[in-house]
């Protein structure tokens, strides 16, 4: 008897449908999969035969043949155990299951039967409801992530015995119910305000402007100035994440294994600070079998914190800077290519040499100009070109230090941000930019038309900083953004000069 089951499986962050047919027949009993199965997809036998057996049920003594459609796709990891053991049993008539076109399992298998749970529930759960799967069954583990999607009936099993019990009526199974949406609007996470900053109000006001327009920024002070206080506290000036951008990070983190155990969605913006050492594999994604995401990744729709950014490894830094521009990284092996996105803001932080105080004028600099020199060039002109806004954060005077925190807080802050962020979507509508920092080239004549002032000055100052064309236009875009904090519909002159005095500091350390 021949039956097909209806499954999913992984390509990057996307599942695909995959049709797992059995067919026992009379012969020798033999076992075989086919349909370009990976080594975990191939040992499910063994697993699957244990489970069977230990959960009282029947392996026939005939021949088995499992082929994985479509044939010419590679199968991989665990989420196919479940489907083939329910084509066993469904194919040697242990169970009856109606209606199976319109079902869908996913899950591994133990030896003794209880059902584990599988990465990216999510994107096959997704993908389950695409191919008009009305029902699904997996462990009880992927249960309450799977349930984000609406329109499908999510059954989380704790083992194949329970799904046969389902099935035979002896113990039906509940869905599983997730207001995904009431769960998204009720987030409430606690995050560092920026009250706590004492003085820093030039480095605050750039970093407001960073998070008005989604720019990449790069901070460049002493030790103890605040840096790495001031970046953890960007998080909460962002906008709050739309729904779909929810859904979008989620399915990155669960492909990852990164959910919370108990959190079937990431409801707050991402905030990966990677330690300097990591790899450029770890900061942009790949691994043996299918490409994994990286941290530039995982921070999707948030921000990539790198803090003592010269000390990371300069090949890790310069695969970053094609996803950066834009907004994918894509990843080709062998076996396919693969891509993951990677919308973020990079928020980057330094000292100006390797003792700290290059340019303090509170303490003398230990180093030799050969040795600063060599610090500054680990960050190469390119990836520089790729950060809009480049900020000195000086010292803290004592005076700020010793005064009563009266500082702005960060929800008046962030009132300002959604105000400039909700001008850009609305002029960007339909087109599938959210921010200034997205502007393509061709945007940038449109939406960044200068007076004949401003023209000039952004000309001398082409000419005299020697910029770029990339850096003309992050400066274009970096003014857009400060006009829209004003309310202004055109870019003025002082909104021009703001912009280019964020760009001017790599004058003072890298030439």
């Amino acid at each position: 008897m021949i039956t097909k089951i209806n499954s999913v499986g992984l390509t990057g962050i996307d599942g695909f449908s995959i049709g797992v047919e059995t067919d026992i027949s009379n012969g020798v009993p033999q076992w075989d999969v086919v349909g370009m199965p990976d080594t975990a997809v191939r040992e499910s036998k063994e697993r699957i035969r244990s489970a069977l057996k230990n959960s009282g049920l029947m392996i026939p003594g005939k021949r088995i043949l499992i082929n994985l459609a479509p044939a010419d796709v590679k199968k991989e990891g665990t989420c196919l155990d479940l489907p083939i053991a329910m084509g066993i049993l469904a194919s040697s008539e242990q169970i009856c299951i109606d209606d199976m076109e319109s079902m869908c399992f996913f899950g591994e298998v133990s030896l003794d039967g209880v059902l584990r749970g599988v990465k990216g529930a999510l994107p096959m759960a997704i993908t389950a409801y695409q191919n008009g799967a009305k029902q699904l069954f997996v462990p009880i583990d992927n249960a309450r992530e799977a349930a984000v999607v609406e329109g499908i009936e999510v059954y989380g099993a704790e083992s194949i015995s329970a799904i046969v019990r389902h099935f035979t009526g002896e113990e039906p199974i509940s869905p599983t119910r997730v207001n995904a949406r009431a769960l998204f609007d009720s987030a409430t996470d606690k995050l560092p305000d920026f009250s706590d900053v004492k003085g820093q109000e030039s480095a605050k006001r750039a970093l407001e402007i960073a998070a008005a327009g989604g720019h990449n920024i790069l901070m460049i002070g002493p030790p103890g100035s605040g840096k790495t206080m001031l970046a953890q506290r960007i998080p909460s000036i962002l906008p709050s994440m739309t729904f779909d951008e929810a859904l979008e990070v989620t399915k990155v983190h669960s492909i990852a294994g990164r959910l919370p155990k108990n959190m079937p969605m990431v409801v707050n913006r991402p905030f990966r600070s990677p330690h300097h050492t990591v790899s450029a594999v770890g900061l942009t994604g790949g691994g043996n079998g299918t490409p994994k995401p990286g941290e530039i990744s995982l921070a999707h729709h948030g921000i990539l914190f790198l803090d003592e950014l010269p000390e990371f490894r300069k090949d890790a830094l310069e695969v970053m800077r094609q996803p950066l521009e834009d907004g994918t990284v894509t990843i080709t092996r062998a076996g396919g290519t693969f891509s993951y996105p990677c919308n973020i803001m990079l928020v980057a932080s330094m000292n100006p040499c390797p003792c700290g105080y290059y340019g303090d004028k509170n303490h003398d600099c230990s180093c030799s100009p050969s040795k600063i020199s060599s610090y500054l060039s680990k960050v190469s002109g390119p990836l520089l070109d790729r950060i809009d806004l480049h900020i000195e954060v000086p010292a803290v005077d004592y005076d700020d230090l010793g005064k009563k925190s009266t500082a702005e807080p960060s929800s008046e802050i962030k009132r300002r941000v959604d105000k400039a962020r909700e001008i850009q979507l609305k002029r960007y509508a339909g087109t599938g930019i959210y921010s200034n920092s997205c502007l393509t080239a061709a945007m940038i004549d449109d939406v960044c038309e200068l007076d004949s002032e401003s023209s000039e000055l952004l000309k001398g100052a082409f000419e005299v900083l020697g910029l770029s064309a990339r850096a003309h236009n992050r400066i274009l875009k970096v003014a857009r953004t400060i006009a829209d904090l004003s309310g202004n519909e055109k870019i003025a002159k002082e909104n021009i000069a703001e912009a280019i005095r964020y760009r001017s500091l790599d004058r003072k350390f890298w030439t």
